[in-house]
């Protein structure tokens, strides 16, 4: 049977993503089993809260090795704190390591805005990616952060955001995805988006 497997470690809102996973019909499991991510067909790495609590979670649980293993041959998705986890390192209370795979590291935006920065924004897609398929340039999706990725490598990055700043909305590497918004709170944008993470699964 072919599955996403939402990984639960204790942070995230798991069962909004599940429920927008299955209403664009991607089926789908909330686990914390190893086992499970391997068996699945994709990887869908919420999160939601502080980056160094989070990644001790991973790693307490071996989950990180899995994502990291699984992710060589199927799609991964981090989404908002997910994302930010993909990256070198995070700096938000103190400097830790984060999973690696996208060149850079996670800092407190600077903006004049209010944060944390919450609320709609439009996209820019400096290159095309299969994740933003049947999507036009200002598409508008849902930010809740305070951290945002820098990334080191231009290419990694998907989609932008003006936040009074440039802000990383997405990054890609090989078949790691992320997105700093919510796409499970973005609507009919965010809907298609899963729709084609979903349509990704070999």
């Amino acid at each position: 049977m072919s599955y996403t497997a939402i990984v639960d470690y204790g942070v995230g809102n798991l069962k909004s993503v599940s429920n927008a996973l299955t209403y664009v019909g991607v089926d789908n499991r909330i686990t914390g089993e190893a086992g499970e991510l391997e068996r699945a067909n994709a990887i869908l790495l919420p999160g939601v809260g502080a980056f160094p609590d989070a990644i001790q979670k991973l790693r307490q649980t071996g989950l990180d090795q899995s994502i990291l293993h699984m992710g060589r041959k199927k799609p991964v998705l981090g989404i908002c704190l997910g994302m930010q986890l993909l990256f070198d390192r995070g700096e938000e209370g103190k400097d830790c390591t984060g999973l690696g795979v996208i060149s850079g590291s996670v800092r407190c935006m600077e903006t004049p805005y209010k944060l944390p920065h919450i609320g709609w924004n439009a996209l820019s897609f400096p290159q095309p990616s299969p994740l933003f398929l049947g999507l036009e340039e200002g598409a508008w999706v849902y930010f809740v952060h305070s951290f945002s990725g820098r990334a080191d490598d231009p290419s990694q990055v998907i989609a932008t955001t003006d936040y009074g700043m440039e802000v990383v909305a997405a990054v890609q590497n090989g078949n790691f995805f992320g997105t700093q918004f919510h796409p499970e709170k973005s609507g009919e944008v965010g809907l298609q988006i899963l729709k084609n993470f979903g349509a990704m699964n070999p």
